[in-house]
C-alpha cells in the first residue's frame, strides 16, 4: 500500500483542526458494497476524504480528529484469521496507522463511546448504509456540518506537489490508454474490442478506471456506457476514459479521432472549432479568472465557427448571451479533479464549484457547469469543450421555433449523423498561469491522423 509520508497526513490534518472550531471531526472510511450477495462485492474503492486525511485504503475505518488536542483515532479492526485464510495476510492495521501519525487504534464498537453526539462535525453521506451508522449506531440526531464541508473544499482544492506529481502518473497512464485505442481503432470492429485495449492497458499498470469508459461513435450522447456498435469507416469515435492510480488519484482526458483514420473535409471544420475552443481555454487560465467566464468565452468561439459553417447566425455575444450554445454543448467547460475525477462532488458542486453570491444559471450547458467560481493557485480542472449534434435536441428546438432567427435548421439536417467531438485535457493552475499536466497527448488533426493512420 502506497503511502504519502507521515508528516503529510499530519500536517493535513492539523490544517483541518485551525479551520473547525470545537467539536470533533468524523471522517468515515467506505465498507465493502455487495454486488449481488454478501461475499461477492464490487471494487472497493475507499472514501476520498479518509484517503486524503488517513491514507489507509482499508475497508471498516473510521478516522476522529480532535480539533481541542492531539489524540486522534483510526477505529477498525484487525484481520482475524478468517479473513486471513480468505483474503491473505496483509500489513496490520496498527502498522499501517503509526505510517500516517496514528498512535491509538481502537475496535469500531468502541466508536459511540468516544464521541459526544452533539458535538460531532461529520461530511455528507453518499451511502445509505453510512447514514444508517451515524444515525442509529452513533444516534447522532444532528445534520452534516457544512463548517466541515467549507474547511475540506479550501484544503483539498488546493493540490500539494505530490499530488500533482500522483496526477501526472494518473494522466500518463491515460494517455496510454488513450494511444492503445487510436492505434487499434478500424472499421470493422465492435466498440468493445477497442474497450478491451483500453482495459489491458490500465490493468498493465496496476492501475484502475477513474470512471467508466465512455467509447462510442454516439459521440453526440455525452456519457455514453454502450460499446456494442459496428464501427464504419467515415464516422468519428469519442474516447473520454481515465486511469486512477494506486492512491486513488485520477486522469480524464478526452479524444475524438477518425474510425478509418482520416478525418472528412466536414469532420475536420467542427473538429477545428473544438480544439480552438480548447486551446484558447486553456491558454486564457490563470488565478483570479473565473471559470465561467472562461465557459462563456468557449461558447462564443464555438458559436463563431458555426456561424462561418452557415449553422448560426447573429451577434456572437447576443447567441451567447441568449443560450444558443446550449444546443451544441450541453455541458460545462469542465470541472476539479483530484482524487475524485469529479473531485469532491460528495461535498456538493454549491461549495467546490461555486461560491457566495454566484448562483447556478438554468440555461441549457451553463447549467451543468460543474465549476464556475474564481481560480487559484493549485487548483486541477478539466478543460472539454465540445461540438455536439444531437437529433432529438435539434427537432425538440425546430417544432418549437426556439431560436429561429439565430438557427439554420434546414442546413443542420446535414449535421444529424455526425456524432459529436471532444477534446479534453488536465490542467493546474499555477502562481503566473496554467500547467498541462502529463505528457502530451496527440490532439491535433495531423497528429491524430499520425496515429490513426497507421
Amino acid at each position: 500500500m502506497r503511502l504519502f509520508s507521515k508528516e503529510t497526513y499530519r500536517l493535513r490534518r492539523e490544517q483541518l483542526k485551525k479551520q473547525v472550531k470545537g467539536g470533533q471531526i468524523l471522517i468515515f472510511g467506505n465498507n465493502e458494497a455487495p454486488m449481488n450477495y454478501k461475499a461477492n462485492t464490487y471494487r472497493f474503492r475507499q472514501d476520498s476524504n479518509f484517503l486524503y486525511y488517513f491514507g489507509i485504503n482499508m475497508p471498516g475505518l473510521v478516522g476522529l480528529i480532535d480539533p481541542n488536542g492531539d489524540n486522534d483515532m483510526i477505529f477498525g479492526h484487525e484481520l482475524t484469521l478468517d479473513d486471513i485464510i480468505w483474503e491473505g495476510p496483509v500489513e496490520p492495521l496498527s502498522s499501517l496507522a503509526e505510517k500516517v501519525g496514528i498512535q491509538t487504534i481502537s475496535p469500531l464498537e468502541k466508536l459511540a463511546s468516544f464521541i459526544h453526539p452533539s458535538e460531532v462535525h461529520y461530511l455528507p453521506p453518499y451511502r445509505g448504509e453510512r447514514e444508517i451508522f451515524i444515525k442509529e449506531t452513533l444516534g447522532i440526531k444532528i445534520p452534516y456540518s457544512t463548517a466541515l464541508v467549507k474547511a475540506v473544499v479550501a484544503q483539498r482544492s488546493v493540490k500539494s506537489a505530490e499530488e500533482l506529481a500522483e496526477m501526472a502518473l494518473a494522466i500518463n497512464i491515460t494517455r496510454e490508454m488513450h494511444l492503445a485505442a487510436m492505434k487499434a481503432v478500424r472499421p470493422g470492429m465492435r466498440e468493445y474490442e477497442v474497450v478491451a485495449e483500453i482495459l489491458k492497458t490500465v490493468k498493465s499498470h496496476n492501475a484502475e478506471l477513474s470512471y467508466p469508459v465512455i467509447f462510442s461513435v454516439n459521440g453526440q450522447t455525452l456519457h455514453n456506457h454502450y460499446h456494442g456498435n459496428l464501427m464504419q469507416a467515415g464516422q468519428l469515435v469519442l474516447n473520454d476514459s481515465g486511469a486512477e492510480t494506486d492512491m486513488a488519484y485520477a486522469g480524464d482526458i478526452t479524444r475524438t479521432f477518425p474510425v478509418s483514420g482520416r478525418f472528412t473535409s466536414k469532420q475536420k471544420e467542427i473538429y477545428e472549432i473544438v480544439l480552438k475552443m480548447e486551446t484558447e481555454s486553456i491558454a486564457s487560465l490563470r488565478p483570479g479568472v473565473a471559470y465561467r467566464d472562461v465557459h462563456l468565452n468557449a461558447n462564443r468561439i464555438l458559436l463563431e465557427g458555426l456561424s462561418a459553417l452557415g449553422l448560426v447566425s447573429g451577434d456572437p455575444d447576443t447567441l451567447v448571451q441568449e443560450g444558443v450554445g446550449g444546443l451544441f454543448m450541453p455541458h460545462g467547460l469542465g470541472h476539479s479533479l483530484g482524487l475524485d475525477v469529479h473531485d469532491m462532488e460528495d461535498l456538493g458542486e454549491e461549495y467546490v464549484g461555486y461560491r457566495e453570491g454566484m448562483e447556478r444559471s438554468t440555461q441549457l450547458g451553463l447549467k451543468s457547469l460543474r465549476l464556475a467560481k474564481e481560480l487559484e493557485t493549485g487548483n486541477v480542472l478539466t478543460v472539454e469543450p465540445g461540438c455536439y449534434f444531437i437529433p432529438e435536441l435539434i427537432h425538440k428546438y425546430r417544432s418549437e421555433g426556439r431560436f429561429a432567427s439565430y438557427i439554420n435548421y434546414a442546413r443542420l439536417e446535414e449535421y444529424l449523423d455526425f456524432g459529436g467531438v471532444r477534446i479534453e485535457d488536465n490542467v493546474a493552475i499555477t502562481a503566473n498561469g496554467f500547467e498541462i499536466l502529463g505528457e502530451p497527448i496527440p490532439k491535433t488533426i495531423e497528429d491524430v491522423e499520425k496515429i490513426t493512420g497507421q
